[in-house]
């Protein structure tokens, strides 16, 4: 079901800028940490990654998983190993695709939780599925 506002246009899904947010949010934290971020919402037959990143000679597929509140547990913990497992296919397609030589690819998940009327926390877990 899509809402509309008065004029009759498609109203913005939360969810949607939720994680187009915490999207944002993570971009800037891999690079303040000296990633690369090398292109963001990459699709094709296979799914969707959310950033594609360099860290040294390494291609690091990102997902990031943004929320409210922990009541179904934290957002990292929403990356089941399927999910790791489909991320590494989706890296592959993405090599393929880009025809990139790198030392190494490494899923990572970036967890936002953005509680109300304080700061985002922001937990980085490096190599899952590995």
């Amino acid at each position: 079901m899509t809402t509309t506002d008065d004029d009759g246009a498609a109203a913005p899904d939360p969810r949607r800028s939720l994680g187009r947010w915490g999207e944002d949010l993570a971009v800037r934290y891999l690079s303040d940490r000296g990633l690369t971020v090398l292109e963001r919402n990459w699709r094709c037959e296979h799914g969707e990654v959310d950033v594609v990143a360099r860290d040294g000679g390494w291609v690091v597929v990102c997902e990031v998983k943004t929320r409210r509140t922990s009541g179904f547990g934290e957002p990292v913990e929403a990356v089941t190993f399927a999910k790791a497992m489909r991320l590494r296919r989706l890296a592959a397609a993405w090599m393929a695709a880009h025809d990139v030589r790198a030392d190494g690819v490494r899923i990572d998940v970036v967890g936002i939780l953005c509680r109300p009327g304080r700061p985002p926390l922001v937990r980085h877990v490096v190599g899952v599925g590995s």
